[in-house]
């Protein structure tokens, strides 16, 4: 029998892409499946998306991650969009089949995995969001469908996060509602689970979102999207007032993951891409 040579193809479209770590956690799963697969981190500037998607097509590539800032305006180039990512109005994971191309959000996908495999119900909770950008709105979306009862939007632009909280409440069985972040913001005592769902932290992560932490109790959850430090600011903080903590590495991976089973049709060896982005993060 003659040997294949042939690799398959996925990959992240971006700007910037440099310091994007998923092809650590993607290429390791490939290796402990020894699935014939390439991760390929690739700079694609603005006018030139539309080409890098007929390019993704021509090489007959089994699927693309899809970061800042396009997350929104590959829409477009897409065959098909999952029901919650146009909710969302965004996607980060394209898969192919049948010569068509799928787009899904993961990043919502990738938070509420990583609380439910932790033991945490979503349902019937209280949710304190901060922030609404894209991240923020993936989440919020996914809270809703898993049954979270309540979302308080908390965010520093009015219209975005009305925004937010109007497609909540008119597409999603969820009760939400904004606040106005201005100053200190103090948490709602009645809060089941608190999310960091800023970029605050990301850049320098002794940096932490503004609220009084003396608001933050034992009986939380308390969440950060932040994947670049397992240990911010702001949830050291919560863990100093006794609150159980969940960081956005083990979001990352599993988001990592879900893509990885989209793409291969395989069950992710989850364990393995974690100790590999530990392993870059210790090394980094």
């Amino acid at each position: 029998m003659k040997k294949c040579y042939r690799e398959e193809l996925v990959g992240v479209f971006g700007m910037p892409v440099d310091e994007n770590p998923t092809v650590v956690i993607q290429e390791a799963a490939f290796k402990a499946l020894g699935l014939p697969f390439r991760y390929l981190t690739i700079e694609v500037r603005p006018e030139d998306l539309g080409k890098a998607m007929d390019g993704m097509r021509a090489m007959n590539m089994r699927g693309i991650n899809i970061t800042m800032p396009y997350k929104t305006t590959v829409l477009q180039y897409l065959d098909h969009v999952a029901d919650d990512a146009k909710l969302m109005g965004a996607v980060n994971t394209i898969y192919s089949k049948d010569g068509k191309l799928y787009g899904e959000n993961t990043d919502g996908k990738g938070f509420i995995t990583s609380l439910q495999k932790g033991g945490v119900s979503i349902s019937g909770k209280r949710v304190v969001l901060l922030g609404a950008g894209g991240v923020a709105r993936a989440i919020s979306v996914e809270l809703a469908n898993a049954g979270a009862e309540y979302i308080q939007i908390v965010n520093a632009s009015e219209e975005r996060g009305m925004v937010l909280t109007e497609l909540l409440n008119e597409n999603t069985p969820v009760k939400a509602e904004f606040h106005l972040w201005t100053g200190t913001y103090s948490v709602l005592p009645d809060t089941d689970i608190l999310v960091n769902g800023t970029s605050v932290g990301f850049l320098n992560s002794e940096e932490c979102p503004d609220i009084d932490y003396d608001t933050v109790t034992k009986d939380m959850i308390v969440c950060d999207v932040i994947a670049t430090n397992a240990n911010t600011r702001f949830l050291e903080e919560a863990k100093n007032r006794g609150a159980r903590t969940f960081d956005g590495f083990t979001m990352l991976v599993y988001q990592g993951a879900l893509g990885f089973e989209l793409w291969t049709g395989k069950e992710a060896p989850v364990e393995v891409m974690a100790n590999a982005l530990k392993a870059e993060m210790a090394g980094a």
